[in-house]
C-alpha cells in the first residue's frame, strides 16, 4: 500500500502525520495494544476480587442485591475503563515506552514504569474526583469507581506492565542460560562505541581507528560540516551515523541502546567560539553533558570518556599536572571545569567518568582546523609568506590529532581499574613550546616567510604541563612531532588538498558566526531551560 502524500495536507497536520509515521511502528502498535489489555485485566480483576469479597464476607448495607451490585460494577468498567486504559497509553507514550524507553535496563526501567503508571493513575484519579461535580458528569461510572478497586488496579497495572517488560529476560535467564553467558561474554568485551561529536577535529581521526580495530561504532553528530570529514568510512559495515543534537534527549537515549563505551568529543571548542554566545555555550558544554551522562548511567554504560582541555589551567607560571589548582581565563575552559566536576560527583561503583585533558592539537583529520596556533601559522607561511606571533612567552603544550585519537583508543581497551574516575593530561613534557618556538620551528620549515614578533596577545593563558601520570600509567608516547605535522600541512595545502585555509569550514568562531551559531539555536530548547531550572533547584516538566 503506497504511503499517503502529504503534501496536500496544511503544514501542521503534516508535520503530525511524518511524526506518527516515523513514531508509531507495528511493534509499538502491539505493544500498546498488549498495554491495554493489561490494563483491562486488572481494572476487571480488581472489580471481580471486590465483588466476590462482598459475596463472602457480606456489605455494611442490608439486604444487598448481588445481581444489581453486579451490572453496577460492569456499568462502572465501561464508564471508566476506556479513559483509564487511554489516559495511560498516552503517558506510556510519553515515557518512552513504545520508543527509546524499552532501551533502558534493571532498576531505571523499574523506576520508569512505577512511575508512569502511578502518573496514569493519578490523572485518572483526579478526573474521577472532578467528574462528581457538573462539568465532568457525562463521564459515566468514575463517579462510583470504588476506592479499594482504584488502588489494587493501580498495583496490579504496575506488577502487569512491570512483569511484561523483565519478562523476556526472565524467559531467557530460566530457559538459555548459556545465551545469558554469551551475552554478558560480550558486554565485558566492551566491542560497542557510542562517539558522540566524531565528525569534528578528534572524532574524524579517532573513528577509523575504532573501526579498524573490531569495535562497533555508533556516531552521535549534528554534522555542521557535513559528511565529508567521515565520507570514506560511511558504507563501513560496523558504523551506524545518527545525525542529531545531541541536547535532544529522546535522540541520546536512542543512541545509547547497547553501548559500552561513551566517548564524549561534542560541544562549542575553542574560546572564540565559546565566546560568541556565553548561554548557548553553558547549554550545549554544560548542561548536555549532563544530561548525556545521566542517561549513559542510567542506561548501564560503566565507561564515559570526556574530552576536556589543558586550558583549565589557564595562566601560570609553574609546571602542572593533574593535581594542580585550576585557574581558567576563557569561558570554553570554565565550561570543561564544569562538566568534569558533574561527571566526578556522578561517579561511583556503576559509572566510571575518564576525563582527557587535551594540549593543544595540530595536524591533518577528516575535519582540520585551522584556528589552531600551529596549523595557522604554517598556513600562513606558505601562503601569506608570514608568520605573525602576538608575545611570543607563552608556553602551550601540543600534541598531534592522531595521538589525541590514539589515547581514546588506549582508553577504550585498558582496564577499568586502571582509567577509573582518573584525569589524564594528553600529550608529551617534550612538546611544551612557546608560541614563538613555534613560529621558530615553522621558519625553519618555510625559510623564505617572515617572522613577525608583535605586542602582547589578549589571550592571557600560559602554562607549561607534566604528561608523566599517562606515560607512566597508559605507556602513552606520542609518535608525533610538531615539526612533522607542520610537513603535513605544508603538502596538504601544495598538493591543493587544502585551497584556502581561511575558509570557515575551517575555523570553529568562522563557521560559528557566518552559519553554524543559526543552526545551532533554531533547535528546540524547552528541554534545556529545564536540565536549568533543574540545576537551580526548579522543577519545570514540559508536557
Amino acid at each position: 500500500m503506497p504511503k499517503p502524500s502529504t503534501s496536500k495536507l496544511p503544514p501542521a497536520i503534516s508535520a503530525i502525520w511524518d511524526w506518527l509515521r516515523q513514531k508509531v511502528t507495528l511493534e509499538a502498535l502491539v505493544r500498546m495494544v498488549a498495554d491495554a489489555i493489561l490494563i483491562n485485566i486488572a481494572v476487571l480483576t480488581s472489580l471481580a476480587l471486590r465483588l466476590l469479597y462482598i459475596v463472602a464476607v457480606g456489605a455494611p448495607e442490608a439486604n444487598i442485591n448481588y445481581r444489581e451490585k453486579f451490572w453496577e460494577y460492569l456499568t462502572v468498567y465501561w464508564g471508566s475503563s476506556w479513559l483509564l486504559t487511554t489516559i495511560c497509553l498516552v503517558v506510556f507514550a510519553m515515557s518512552g515506552f513504545y520508543t527509546y524507553g524499552r532501551f533502558y535496563r534493571g532498576r531505571y526501567k523499574f523506576l520508569v514504569v512505577v512511575q508512569a503508571v502511578s502518573m496514569a493513575y493519578l490523572i485518572f484519579g483526579l478526573l474521577g474526583f472532578l467528574s462528581k461535580g457538573m462539568f465532568f458528569g457525562f463521564i459515566k461510572g468514575m463517579a462510583n469507581f470504588p476506592s479499594g478497586v482504584f488502588i489494587f488496579a493501580w498495583l496490579m497495572t504496575m506488577l502487569l506492565t512491570v512483569a511484561a517488560r523483565f519478562w523476556s529476560t526472565i524467559w531467557k535467564r530460566a530457559n538459555h542460560p548459556e545465551r545469558v553467558r554469551a551475552d554478558m561474554d560480550v558486554k565485558t568485551g566492551a566491542r560497542n562505541v557510542l562517539v558522540i561529536g566524531g565528525a569534528g577535529y578528534i572524532g574524524s581521526a579517532l573513528v577509523p581507528r575504532l573501526l579498524n580495530d573490531g569495535f562497533h561504532v555508533r556516531l552521535l553528530d549534528l554534522l555542521l560540516y557535513g559528511t565529508e570529514p567521515i565520507a570514506e568510512w560511511l558504507d563501513h559495515p560496523r558504523l551506524e551515523v545518527l545525525q542529531a543534537d545531541f541536547r535532544q534527549v529522546d535522540r541520546v537515549v536512542e543512541a545509547m541502546r547497547d553501548v559500552d563505551i561513551v566517548i564524549h568529543l561534542g560541544g562549542i571548542v575553542g574560546d572564540p567560539a565559546c565566546a560568541l554566545d556565553e548561554e548557548l555555550t553553558t547549554e550545549i558544554n554544560v548542561m548536555a553533558t549532563r544530561m548525556i551522562a545521566e542517561v549513559a548511567k542510567g542506561s548501564g554504560v560503566n565507561r564515559f570518556v570526556f574530552a576536556s582541555t589543558c586550558s583549565v589551567y589557564g595562566a601560570s607560571d609553574h609546571i602542572l599536572d593533574e593535581k594542580s589548582e585550576l585557574n581558567p581565563v576563557s569561558l570554553y575552559a570554565r565550561s570543561k571545569i564544569a562538566s568534569e566536576k558533574v561527571l566526578q560527583q556522578m561517579a561511583d561503583e556503576r559509572f566510571s567518568p575518564v576525563i582527557l585533558r587535551f594540549g593543544t592539537i595540530y595536524g591533518l583529520s577528516g575535519r582540520t582546523r585551522f584556528d589552531l596556533v600551529v596549523n595557522l601559522l604554517t598556513a600562513k607561511a606558505i601562503v601569506d609568506g608570514e608568520i605573525t606571533v602576538f608575545g611570543g612567552d607563552q608556553w602551550r603544550p601540543f600534541v598531534h590529532v592522531d595521538d589525541a585519537a590514539r589515547v581514546l583508543e588506549i582508553v577504550t581497551r585498558a582496564p577499568l581499574q586502571v582509567v577509573r574516575n582518573e584525569i589524564f593530561n594528553v600529550g608529551s613534557n617534550e612538546q611544551n613550546y612557546t608560541i614563538r618556538e613555534i613560529g621558530e620551528i615553522v621558519q625553519s620549515l618555510v625559510p623564505e616567510a617572515k617572522l613577525v614578533l608583535k605586542g602582547e596577545d589578549a589571550d592571557r593563558r600560559n602554562y607549561w604541563v607534566n604528561f608523566n601520570k599517562i606515560r607512566r600509567t597508559l605507556n602513552f608516547e606520542p609518535k608525533w612531532k610538531v615539526e612533522q605535522g607542520m610537513q603535513q600541512v605544508i603538502e596538504a595545502i601544495h598538493s591543493g588538498k587544502v585551497t584556502d585555509y581561511r575558509d570557515a569550514r575551517y575555523s570553529n568562531v568562522k563557521f560559528l558566526t557566518e552559519e553554524g551559531m543559526f543552526r545551532l539555536t533554531r533547535q528546540g530548547n524547552s528541554w534545556a531551560y529545564q536540565l536549568l531550572n533543574e540545576s537551580t533547584g526548579k522543577v519545570m516538566v514540559d508536557m
